[in-house]
């Protein structure tokens, strides 16, 4: 009531925090999933708020004697209500046809033997710059907030030929709606399916301690353990940090990570400073994670070989002799049971990368 009051008194649009969230999302959203998760955290929004804010549409609509009972015909609430209800439906089957493509697409992604980095953080925190700047994607990136709505995916290298897969999402906000983060879940499974984590940090922003902590709850609620998943915390925009008479910017030395955090460093998606550092710890992160395996391969079991380039990642070869050849590999964990599997007995030994 007292939203429809002041609009009634000052002419103009009044939203709550929530509904001005819900508008930046619906003017940022550029893909057709984008869209659809708008309106459905909007139409969930909507539907909170029938019995609060319409009450001045709980009137009858006159049953014209056809009531089964005689009784009063369905009211105007009831059928504002209905009718968001059976739209809410149709969106909520729409994404999921959504999340069954990205599922098949995953899968396809899943068959070749490369891991995933998810960068996230708060809202202008400056990821897609950073993901720009690593993988020369065109991906919007302004001083807005919510500019990213859609997971952007790309291949990037790391510095010794590791291949990676480095995911840009939506920016975190504090107290984010719940309807957001629930529409907004399967742009998101790239964070959950995520082997290292990319928490930027805009350390220039004051607030930025708060705003990290505002991340790590809404990584809480989507089920993401930062205790299992390795968290690098990036500290971007230190190009604006005041520098001493050596150039070192003292305010760094103040900053602490927050939670569980494998690493930091500090980088600038502007001037590129600190990028390199940030792929060396990346790398260094991911290789932590693989074990090192000699294996045997019979001469005639080229199927295995194709199995190993396809899985792992060859480090070294021995020279052939009657046996077959000797091949050194490194494997993720998510392919260990797989391999140890179908390489039982031929594993000559192990030891951590």
């Amino acid at each position: 009531m007292q939203q429809r009051n002041l609009e009634k008194e000052t002419g103009c649009k009044v939203l709550d925090r929530t509904g001005l969230i819900l508008e930046i999302f619906g003017e940022r959203a550029a893909t057709r999933e984008g869209v659809l998760q708008v309106e459905l955290a909007h139409l969930n929004y909507q539907k909170s708020r029938l019995v609060r804010s319409w009450t001045h549409l709980e009137r009858q609509r006159g049953s014209g004697g056809f009531g089964f009972m005689g009784g009063p015909g369905e009211t105007q609430l009831e059928s504002d209500r209905r009718q968001l209800q059976e739209r809410i439906k149709l969106l909520e089957e729409r994404i999921e046809k959504v999340r069954q493509t990205r599922g098949q697409q995953k899968g396809r992604r899943d068959s070749v033997p490369l891991q995933v980095a998810a960068l996230v953080g708060y809202t202008n925190a400056g990821k897609s710059s950073i993901f720009n700047k690593l993988t020369g994607a065109g991906v919007l990136a302004k001083d807005l907030l919510f500019a990213t709505l859609d997971t952007t995916v790309r291949k990037i290298a790391l510095p010794h030929g590791r291949e990676l897969m480095l995911s840009d999402t939506v920016g975190f906000v504090s107290d984010l709606p719940t309807d957001l983060i629930a529409a907004f879940r399967a742009t998101l499974e790239e964070v959950l399916e995520a082997q290292v984590i990319l928490h930027v940090r805009d350390v220039a922003n004051p607030d930025h301690a708060a705003q990290a902590a505002d991340v790590l709850k809404v990584l809480e609620e989507l089920g993401v353990s930062t205790e299992t998943t390795p968290v690098i915390e990036v500290w971007n925009k230190v190009d604006l940090l005041p520098v001493d008479a050596d150039g070192r910017a003292t305010a760094l030395e103040t900053i602490s990570a927050l939670g569980h955090v494998t690493a930091t460093v500090p980088v600038s998606a502007v001037t590129g400073q600190g990028l390199d550092v940030l792929l060396d710890t990346v790398e260094r992160v991911l290789g932590a994670q693989a074990r090192t395996y000699r294996v045997l391969i019979p001469h005639t079991a080229g199927a295995d070989v194709g199995w190993l380039y396809g899985h792992a990642e060859i480090i070294g070869r021995g020279e052939p002799d009657e046996a077959g050849q000797v091949y050194e590999v490194r494997v993720e964990p998510r392919h260990k049971a797989a391999f140890t599997e179908r390489f039982a007995g031929r594993i000559e030994g192990s030891d951590a990368a």
